[in-house]
């Protein structure tokens, strides 16, 4: 496989962070694997870790949300994506509100969608949520705001465990 390395890293796509709540628990992590899938109907799809926190608490979960940020919004890109949620309260602090049917909006993203899972898919070390957009906004001023990207994300160690 070391011969896709010379496709993938050309690669430099959005990071965006995922929230869920299930079952009286809330998870978020910052994800890499996501894109629209469908147009016809909308349709997105975003790729968990099958070893992250978010994960588990995904799989019980209707609804996910997913959130843009900023390229100067590299501390939460930190929080979410270089913690676990198995030891770490990430939404402490942090602003947020219910929407869309119960899941975790972050109101500092730049944009953001909540959508229901529709679909899951297996991927190797990775579960796709497939998501039908059900609620959706931005955040005033920031549409021409460069969006964080993996290269401007690449330091960060990921939180969950190696196992």
């Amino acid at each position: 496989m070391a011969g896709m390395d010379a496709f993938i890293d050309r690669l430099d796509p959005e990071m965006c962070v995922v929230t869920a709540a299930a079952d009286g628990e809330l998870a978020g992590c910052l994800v890499g694997f996501a894109s629209q899938c469908s147009i016809h109907p909308l349709r997105y799809v975003v790729w968990l870790s099958k070893v992250n926190h978010t994960y588990r608490v995904a799989r019980a979960a209707e609804r996910l949300a997913v959130h843009l940020l900023t390229r100067e919004q590299c501390d939460l890109a930190e929080l979410f994506g270089g913690r676990t949620g198995d030891r770490t309260d990430k939404f402490a602090g942090v602003r947020r509100r219910e929407e869309g049917g119960g899941a975790v909006v972050l109101e500092d993203a730049a944009a953001w969608f909540v959508g229901t899972v529709v679909l899951r898919v297996d991927g190797g070390d990775h579960e796709g949520f497939v998501l039908e957009p059900v609620a959706w906004g931005e955040r005033e001023n920031t549409r021409e705001t460069p969006l964080l990207r993996l290269s401007a994300a690449s330091g960060i160690e990921p939180g969950h465990p190696a196992d």
